[in-house]
């Protein structure tokens, strides 16, 4: 029997989606799951976008569209661009993708050879290890602990460009961890980024329409001009809409890089299906007032989800301001055991608390921080006090010195 490609065993299943398959199987056997497990935003478009598509479907073609997207949608993303503070696109700098993902997946094809070296901050999320180890390239990873707000400093920044990598990429407002950079901290970060002419920068800004606390969105293009003709801003209406199956990113970028891109996508995918245009071009013109409306609910359930949790004596977390993910540090927990279940890592955690309480989160290490775990905090109301219930349960049931210790200071 002939061989696989090689790179199919660097490939790895999304270990957001294993454990979101195994919430999903056990509330199919009945079981009371809570699941903050995947990052989805649990709100569906406005009406006016349902409402574009059945005025569309009479109108379909049923062929083929552009590999870059049809006109109309292409200037309403570069006019998307333009209301977050990045004027000066065209519609020969941008262009659409099946997903943020899929345009991700583009971008380090297009500019990553094989053993070139691809840096970004820890935590991260997980398919900018998967997509680079696939693509053949060199990983280099700059851990961010929660000692420093999971925040990558210009210092660190300075240190990993020495080497030319090939490219640079920044995810801002963060998965998994909701963490946010002021503007000075983008600007200092612009600053570093000028200093290395020879990488590329990939921004990967899909919760940029999330964020919380007046703390305001900022990419280094807005500090720094002269980046523009190296850095690729990703963009999608996933998580901003409440459309992530619609299956709609975007990115701006240089001509050349996105021409680039392009053509990818005529061997890729062709092109997005016209309803689905017509849906993402309604959601970028129409009322924004449900992104509005939305990140003023997910900051106030951020301040429900860090309340709860920095409540259970041991356990921290920085504050996020944006996206919908809390980040804590459990690691408090190691070297304990519940219902006689050791516990020696973020895993045994995870799945302890599921199997235990029902409640499904990622991970850590998924995300390259194992001393910590991600919840997604955009369920329903009740069911969040019901998940965030069973997690300070949960550890109020370890067993173990050093938590007894903790909750001894804790009282």
């Amino acid at each position: 029997m002939p061989r696989l490609a090689a790179r199919t065993g660097r490939a790895k299943p999304s270990a957001i989606m294993v454990i979101a398959d195994t919430a999903r199987q056990l509330k199919a056997e009945g079981k009371d799951v809570v699941n903050f497990s995947i990052g989805v935003p649990n709100f569906l478009p406005g009406d006016h976008v349902y409402a574009a598509v059945r005025e569309w479907m009479p109108r379909d073609s049923g062929g083929y569209g552009s590999n870059r997207g049809a006109p109309a949608l292409l200037d309403a993303i570069v006019a998307h661009f333009k209301d977050s503070g990045l004027d000066g696109y065209t519609r020969a700098n941008v262009t659409v993708g099946i997903g943020a993902k899929q345009v991700l997946y583009n971008l380090c094809e297009a500019l990553l050879d094989e053993g070139d070296e691809i840096v970004f901050p820890s935590p991260y999320w997980t398919s900018y290890v998967d997509i680079a180890e696939i693509l053949g390239a060199k990983v280099t990873i700059l851990p961010c602990p929660p000692e420093q707000r999971y925040k990558l400093t210009p210092a660190q920044l300075d240190k990993a460009l020495q080497s030319n990598p090939k490219v640079f990429l920044f995810n801002n407002p963060s998965n998994p961890t909701g963490m946010v950079y002021s503007r000075d901290e983008v600007k200092a970060l612009a600053d570093v980024l000028v200093k290395h002419p020879n990488t590329w920068i990939i921004t990967d800004d899909i919760y940029n329409r999330l964020v919380f606390d007046g703390i305001g969105y900022h990419n280094v293009v807005q500090f720094r001009p002269e980046l523009r003709e190296r850095t690729f801003i990703m963009d999608s209406l996933s998580k901003t809409y409440g459309m992530p199956g619609w299956r709609v990113g975007f990115v701006a970028g240089p001509e050349a890089g996105v021409k680039a891109l392009v053509t990818l996508n005529s061997n890729h995918i062709t092109c997005l299906p016209e309803i689905t245009e017509a849906a993402a071009f309604a959601a970028l013109t129409g009322p924004q007032d449900i992104p509005a409306t939305k990140c003023e609910e997910l900051s106030k359930r951020r301040d429900e989800v860090v309340n709860a949790l920095v409540s259970i004596p041991g356990v921290k977390c920085p504050r996020p301001q944006g996206a919908f993910y809390a980040f804590p540090d459990i690691s408090v927990a190691f070297g304990k055991s519940h219902n006689g279940k050791p516990i020696e890592n973020d895993i045994d955690f995870c799945k302890a608390l599921l199997e235990d309480k029902f409640v499904a989160t990622v991970p850590g290490s998924a995300f390259g921080e194992p001393r910590s775990l991600r919840i997604s905090y955009t369920c329903a109301p009740a069911q969040l006090q019901k998940g965030l219930d069973r997690i300070k349960q949960f550890f109020a049931e370890l067993s173990g010195e050093e938590v007894q210790r903790a909750r001894a200071v804790g009282a």
